[in-house]
């Protein structure tokens, strides 16, 4: 299936850019037209993806995302036509995103950093969890995270798993994938496993030719990551599934966040990590 490739209006993150500046702050600074990857800013927040459609296909979306809840773990779903949510009070999602994608007719009809004059009253938004989420876990416990390292976006694949179909919704599922040190996989798979409301534990280890994907090094979205010598290529599932449903179901309206451009929250990570029973 044809995928957009990823953001030609985008930018990577500047050298030296703040990352701890508030959700608040950063959501502000994206309101005013700053474009960037939120992968690694306002690190122990959660982030999330953002798919909105109008209301006559909202429960065929929610549906999916209950059948497919590895890549689609939905925190929270608005009201017709609001344009907020309780993940981030007093944000305005048509604004707060750093970059947006509009799909007419299952195509990439737009990419821009506002869409609150493109926002309908019959629109219902659904906010999914999003890896960027467990990596602050994962590299206070000492994992390197390449793309942040390398001030670029992750890669994200659309892979050969076919997600079940939910009445007109149907698509593959899509990947995030991170170079990790061979002998940190197992640390990198333990952290992000508590965390299933951000999709939780890798999806595939190694090969990636086992989900369909030729050449780690030409994403269908974001941006390609240098290995480092020993790394292993390790798959998450991601919240751009949606958008491949999209396209493969041919929605007539979309709003999407532009892959890697997330909505920043004000949850703390740790609220979404599962607690461990004591064993004694």
């Amino acid at each position: 299936m044809p995928s957009p490739s990823s953001p030609c209006s985008s930018s990577p993150r500047p050298a030296g850019s703040n990352l701890t500046d508030s959700p608040a702050d950063l959501r502000s600074a994206f309101r005013s037209g700053r474009v960037t990857p939120t992968a690694g800013l306002a690190p122990g927040f959660a982030q999330t993806n953002l798919i909105a459609v109008p209301e006559d296909w909202a429960y065929d979306v929610l549906l999916f995302t209950q059948r497919n809840p590895k890549p689609c773990p939905v925190l929270d779903v608005g009201d017709v036509g609001s344009r907020t949510t309780m993940l981030a009070p007093g944000a305005d999602i048509t604004t707060d995103l750093p970059l947006y994608r509009v799909w007419k007719d299952g195509e990439l009809a737009d990419e821009t950093a506002d869409v609150s004059g493109l926002w309908r009253d019959d629109l219902v938004a659904f906010h999914i969890g999003c890896s960027f989420t467990f990596e602050h876990p994962v590299a206070a416990a000492g994992v390197p995270l390449r793309h942040v390292e390398q001030g670029s976006n992750v890669p994200m694949f659309v892979t050969n798993r076919e997600c079940r179909p939910a009445g007109r919704m149907s698509g593959p599922m899509v990947v995030s994938m991170r170079p990790v040190p061979e002998h940190q996989v197992a640390l990198a798979a333990a952290i992000s496993a508590r965390m299933p409301a951000v999709h939780g534990g890798p999806v595939h280890i190694g090969d990636p030719a086992e989900l369909g994907i030729a050449d780690v090094a030409a994403p269908d979205f974001g941006d390609p990551v240098n290995f480092e010598p020993g790394d292993v290529p390790v798959f998450w599932a991601c919240g751009v599934t949606p958008q491949a449903a999209v396209m493969a179901s041919r929605l007539p309206f979309a709003i999407t966040h532009a892959p890697g451009y997330m909505l920043i929250t004000d949850i703390p990570d740790s609220e979404y990590v599962l607690e461990v029973p004591d064993a004694r």
